[in-house]
């Protein structure tokens, strides 16, 4: 080994200043939800209104037109309000802080550790709407699992489109790890059951499945995504260990419903958000943390594969709010 060249653990080894240019870049990201979100914020609390109830509804309403969502905006609120008449809170500055506070609780009460088998190879089975960007999460999340040193092997579940093949085979390609696959049409549960076996005798780390992604009310796919994890489960029992949904964050409020969705036909243990960078709607992560206490995995906040950031609650709503 070279002098330049690095093992994997201090690939994966997060630095000062690697850690300095993922919030830089979750920043930039969250460039259009920060406008939305902390600007409307921000504009209510240093505007005229005292601190009281005038200025409690005034807040209420930003965090409304910012997608926060209802559920989430009135447990905030809630909250203030005590802190209000309790004296605990006097000037806006002290609001502001206490309405951060609350918006890292809220996230950080959906949190939860990702379910790692004692004996690999871990599998995640990713679902998700057509467009919600799950084909280019998978390759991104593949990619940042090989930096850190771990085997993978991709499956291209979706068969229902020959694109979104062509697309994962693209991606396993330039990373440069192994994609099983078979012809268009084939049967989903044939390709995970390939997948779940060449995982084994690889001694794969983890093995990632990608699945169709038709309307989520339609009912011929919740049953398809049910067999692919039956069949999983019969060969590596426990699996899929991880069923990650994608959701678009440019849907806002809509991203609730189909969460709320797939997670009763599937029981979703975590999330991605993609495409951040493209929308002001970004709020609509506090809403379904607040009904659906699922956990924010990952986010998308542009394209390239370093985009793909691990979450961390405190991490994004300083970005949110940070100059």
């Amino acid at each position: 080994m070279t002098e330049s060249q690095e093992t994997p653990e201090e690939l994966s080894e997060e630095t000062p200043q690697k850690k300095a240019g993922f919030f830089s870049r979750l920043k930039q990201g969250l460039k259009k939800t920060r406008h939305s979100l902390a600007g409307g914020v921000e504009n209510v609390i240093h505007g005229k209104a005292k601190v009281g109830p005038e200025l409690l509804d005034e807040l209420e309403e930003a965090l409304l037109m910012a997608d926060v969502g209802v559920s989430a905006s009135s447990y905030i609120l809630d909250e203030l309000k005590k802190d209000v008449a309790q004296n605990r809170i006097r000037t806006p500055d002290q609001v502001l802080d206490r309405l951060k506070n609350l918006l890292v609780r809220l996230l950080e009460d959906a949190q939860g550790e990702m379910h790692v088998p004692e004996n690999p190879p871990m599998v995640v089975l990713v679902v998700g709407i057509n467009g919600s960007g799950k084909t280019t999460t998978i390759g991104k999340l593949a990619q940042k699992w090989k930096d850190e040193g771990r085997n993978v092997v991709l499956a291209a579940g979706d068969t229902f489109r020959a694109a979104a093949i062509d697309q994962l085979r693209m991606w396993a390609d330039r990373i440069g790890v192994p994609c099983i696959h078979q012809k268009h049409g084939a049967d989903p549960s044939a390709v995970a059951y390939d997948a779940a076996l060449a995982a084994r005798s690889r001694n794969a780390d983890a093995v990632i499945i990608d699945t169709a992604g038709r309307l989520q009310t339609n009912a011929n796919l919740m049953e398809e995504l049910k067999k692919i994890k039956r069949v999983i489960g019969k060969i590596l029992p426990g699996a899929p260990h991880e069923i990650l949904l994608t959701l678009d964050a440019s849907i806002g409020q809509n991203s609730v419903s189909q969460a709320r969705l797939f997670n009763e036909a599937l029981t979703i243990n975590g999330l991605a958000i993609t495409k951040l960078d493209g929308t002001g709607k970004g709020g609509a992560v506090f809403n379904i943390a607040r009904e659906l206490k699922l956990p924010v995995r990952y986010i998308g906040i542009g394209e390239k594969a370093e985009d793909l950031q691990d979450f961390d609650a405190g991490d994004f709503v300083r970005a949110l709010f940070e100059k």
